[in-house]
């Protein structure tokens, strides 16, 4: 008997760190806990990269080896992007998959330091906190698995490695591609200014490229010779502006000029012009780029040009599911928020001098957002998440990962997502995502229960992507 409880203690003490401890939610907890130091370094690395849609060789390979070192099989290239992979453990149902992103957005390079600083050299920086993003989620996943093994508990988590969310629409080749039709229930977190596990809903969006071509010519020698491009994107712009008197309250339109000629005294051959349509309802969307269509083909023929467009993305909203977000705020006020340092404090006061109207308090990291359903308002941005949430149940919920007050896509965002104050927040992230993943393993109740919800919500519902049939657009960065 003796040697029997000596050969019993000893495959104990070889199984993999932690595992054999794993039996509750609480353990996993501080098994995550014990890993921050591993997956701060791991998110600072991506910080580094800084790589733009499609483009996330290193941050994807990175992920990728940390998945894969942890148990995972790994199939990389998904659905014709390069950058894309699904990590996989386990067998059978339920299937639960975790989503991550990774790619980092133009014009905002920063260095970790609450004043200004572009770092030299670098034209890309995490403004979205997308490097926090994918190393949570990879963390969770991993988390979760080693409670599978401690538990022999059946089933399998799969990790989503999901390029180019930023106006590259990643995670919507994916849905076209079906990769999601076995899933059971979508797991997701976004890096934001304050803790919350509400359920709510986004913008639906269509994004293209509208290319202007005209006949150079030297503009004082020989004007008349010439038909400037640039004449065509301008003449273009103008009458998108004016329509903007007459669509809804709740329709945006954005663009940027990303060629307009190579110099003054050529009449430029070529420009082009970067649009965003977004809107609530994307019935909405189509018809408003349906106008916008219409306002570069009146361009064109005004200014003896021609036009050609590309659609480069587009997403649906975001289709909320209530019961997994009870499940996920339950489990985000159980984990709590965090409190700053005084080092943390004084970067924040700093940073916090930038912004303009209604700061939050600094403290605010320590809280979570009282339970709210939200309904009506698309809320403020857009996300391929959507177009997911409509044929799978999908719940998401934020983290305090920057400065409270902080607005994402901003030098601000990258500052705080560069240093101590973000890897915090996703480390609340990674926790909160576990446990409601071992939720949706536990309980068959609540994951019948999202499918219902989801089924009374989306009947008579049709998928259809916004982006048409198209390939991934993989130089739309370039």
């Amino acid at each position: 008997m003796k040697t029997y409880l000596s050969f019993i203690f000893i495959a104990i003490m070889a199984m993999p760190f932690g595992l054999q401890a794993q039996k509750t939610k609480k353990d996993v907890v501080k098994l995550l806990d014990s890993r921050t130091e591993e997956y701060s370094k791991i998110a600072k690395q991506i910080w580094g990269f800084a790589e733009v849609g499609f483009q996330e060789t290193q941050s994807s390979a990175l992920l990728q080896e940390t998945l894969s070192k942890n148990g995972f099989s790994v199939e990389k290239g998904v659905a014709g992007m390069p950058t894309a992979f699904i990590a996989t453990y386990g067998s059978g149902k339920p299937v639960i998959a975790i989503l991550g992103e990774y790619d980092a957005l133009p014009g905002v390079s920063q260095e970790a330091v609450p004043v200004k600083t572009p770092i030299e050299g670098q034209g890309a920086g995490h403004a979205c906190g997308h490097h926090l993003f994918g190393t949570a989620s990879s963390a969770a996943a991993i988390a979760v698995k080693d409670w599978m093994i401690a538990n022999k508990k059946q089933g399998t988590i799969q990790f989503y490695g999901t390029p180019a969310e930023e106006g590259g629409s990643g995670k919507v080749y994916m849905v076209r591609e079906g990769l999601f039709k076995d899933v059971d229930a979508v797991i997701n977190w976004h890096p934001g200014a304050r803790n919350a596990a509400n359920p709510g809903t986004s913008l639906a969006n269509k994004t293209g490229k509208f290319r202007f071509y005209g006949m150079a010519s030297h503009a004082a020698a020989a004007p008349q010779r010439g038909r400037s491009a640039l004449d065509g994107v301008e003449a273009m712009d103008v009458m998108v502006n004016m329509m903007r008197e007459h669509v809804t309250p709740e329709t945006r339109i954005h663009y940027v000029i990303t060629r307009g000629g190579e110099a003054p005294n050529v009449v430029p051959a070529f420009a082009e012009v970067y649009y965003y349509v977004r809107h609530p309802d994307r019935a909405e969307v189509k018809a408003v780029w349906e106008r916008i269509v219409n306002a570069a083909n009146g361009a064109a023929l005004g200014t003896d040009t021609k036009v050609e467009y590309e659609i480069t993305g587009g997403v649906h909203d975001l289709l909320p599911n209530e019961t997994l977000a009870k499940a996920m705020y339950n489990n985000l006020s159980e984990v709590g928020g965090y409190a700053l340092t005084e080092d943390e404090k004084k970067f924040g006061e700093e940073i916090q001098k930038t912004f303009t109207g209604k700061i939050p308090a600094l403290s605010s990291t320590q809280e979570v957002a009282p339970w709210e359903v939200r309904t009506g308002s698309g809320g403020s941005g857009s996300t391929d998440v959507g177009d997911i949430s409509w044929v799978v149940p999908t719940v998401g919920m934020s983290a305090a990962t920057w400065v409270p007050g902080t607005a994402a896509h901003s030098w601000q965002a990258v500052a705080a997502g560069g240093m101590t104050i973000g890897p915090k927040g996703m480390m609340i992230a990674a926790k909160s995502m576990a446990m409601t993943a071992i939720d949706l393993f536990s309980n068959p109740t609540l994951l019948a229960d999202a499918w219902k919800e989801f089924r009374t919500k989306t009947e008579g519902f049709k998928y259809e992507a916004l982006i048409g049939d198209r390939p991934p657009a993989l130089d739309y960065r370039k």
